[in-house]
């Protein structure tokens, strides 16, 4: 079952609960990818839905940063709910150790040796990495290995 078919159904099972969150969150989802769907005109596949998913857990985490920022906690535990469904669809991401291994493996293979080639082997490590580790993440251990 692809990705998208799975949360069609996970979007049925919480209407026959009535998990009011849960399917307004899914169907939050489910218009974001049929958006992407139709601005591309292509069926995306489980790589694409993920991105999708992954763009929306981060609208919701820059969220929560700024309604803790205005004292509106309880805005804040909504997004969080959000983001804890959102995350339920992600694939599992990379330890720390993994992300450190790929970033040290593309460091040998491409030969980066300084902070000016950075942007080559954040292009080894995007197509490679995304969907399974933290980008941000990842470019500071690139950061840190291209330093020292």
């Amino acid at each position: 079952m692809s990705l998208k078919a799975r949360i069609t159904e996970d979007m049925k099972t919480a209407m026959k609960a009535k998990e009011a969150t849960r399917l307004a969150t899914i169907r939050l989802l489910l218009a974001a990818i049929k958006q992407k769907e139709v601005d591309e005109r292509v069926e995306l596949d489980d790589a694409a839905v993920a991105a999708v998913i992954e763009k929306l857990v981060k609208q919701r985490k820059d969220s929560v940063a700024q309604y803790q920022a205005a004292a509106r906690q309880d805005l804040a535990d909504a997004e969080q709910a959000e983001i804890a469904i959102l995350a339920a669809y992600l694939p599992e991401k990379m330890s720390t150790e993994e992300s450190a291994a790929a970033v040290a493996a593309a460091v040998a293979e491409t030969g980066a040796s300084g902070p000016a080639d950075m942007g080559k082997l954040m292009a080894v490590l995007k197509p490679r990495l995304a969907g399974k580790a933290d980008m941000a993440e990842v470019s500071k251990l690139v950061k840190a290995a291209l330093a020292g």
